[in-house]
């Protein structure tokens, strides 16, 4: 006979089954749609998830007749390098928060993670303003300046530094190190897992952001792939087939990425460097 937590279990796991699929429902009918031919319909009830006749002339006339190539590279230059500024300028900014003794330190940190409160259209405008009159409009670093650092990535590296054993610092500073070179050979890969995840979360944020490129850049050569499926939705001649297509080419390579990276965001028990 079935008990009770047996039928709790198994409302539970249904109930999040559901969920699941209602959450990968989008996605699953974008994916459908890329691959249907020209005589299919797309939006049919119930939904038809896999296609009468699969196809890839969706992704071929894409990359064929819009320079998706050309947004690809754009997004990869534009994250990769946010990413790479971010961890450095973020992990700068946490070490002396996290491990150094100076008068308003505390306070210091108050206001960062205030910062966490204002949204980014309070200061997209003088945002916008600084960027011109510097000269930054249609080019990467436009793109780049507004995520250079967070207040988001200071608060996890400073809780990560705080978490490194004291005897790895000391030990380094008994042996000469400076604090340039603590924060670089000894607190950097002792928080590996919290700068990768750190990475995972600026690259898509980077790699999605829409709002700032679409104001920053008005040169169709240095737009992002956001930017690209966008003017496939906004051109006359509207294709759902094509949209598709361009959004599973932007997706593809952020479940890459996370794909690669996942393994290392749990993080180890040698990641402390001290043993018991």
């Amino acid at each position: 006979m079935v008990n009770k937590r047996t039928i709790e279990h198994i409302l539970i796991y249904g109930l999040l089954i559901l969920i699941a699929l209602l959450m990968l429902f989008p996605l699953l009918w974008l994916l459908s749609t890329s691959f249907k031919s020209a005589g299919e319909d797309i939006f049919s009830f119930p939904p038809q998830f896999i296609p009468k006749q699969f196809t890839l002339e969706n992704f071929t006339l894409v990359w064929q007749n819009y320079p998706f190539g050309r947004y690809l590279l754009n997004s990869t230059i534009t994250a990769v390098l946010t990413v790479v500024l971010n961890l450095l300028f973020c992990s700068l900014a946490a070490y002396p928060l996290a491990r150094l003794d100076f008068k308003g330190k505390n306070f210091i940190f108050a206001l960062v993670i205030a910062t966490i409160m204002i949204p980014f259209q309070i200061v997209m405008i003088p945002l916008y303003i600084f960027a011109v009159q510097v000269g930054l409009r249609n080019n990467y670093l436009g793109i780049i300046l507004p995520q250079i650092a967070s207040a988001f990535g200071i608060f996890l590296l400073r809780q990560a530094f705080q978490g490194v054993p004291k005897e790895l610092e000391e030990a380094s500073r008994i042996d000469g190190c400076s604090e340039l070179g603590i924060w670089w050979h000894i607190m950097l890969p002792a928080v590996r897992p919290a700068t990768i995840t750190l990475a995972i979360f600026v690259f898509i944020g980077s790699w999605s952001d829409f709002l700032w490129p679409l104001i920053i850049l008005d040169r169709p050569e240095y737009y992002t792939l956001p930017l690209g499926v966008a003017g496939l939705a906004s051109s006359l001649d509207l294709n759902w087939r094509f949209i598709a297509a361009g959004s599973i080419i932007s997706i593809v390579p952020v479940l890459l990425l996370f794909l690669l990276l996942q393994k290392y965001i749990i993080p180890s028990a040698a990641s402390s460097g001290v043993k018991g």
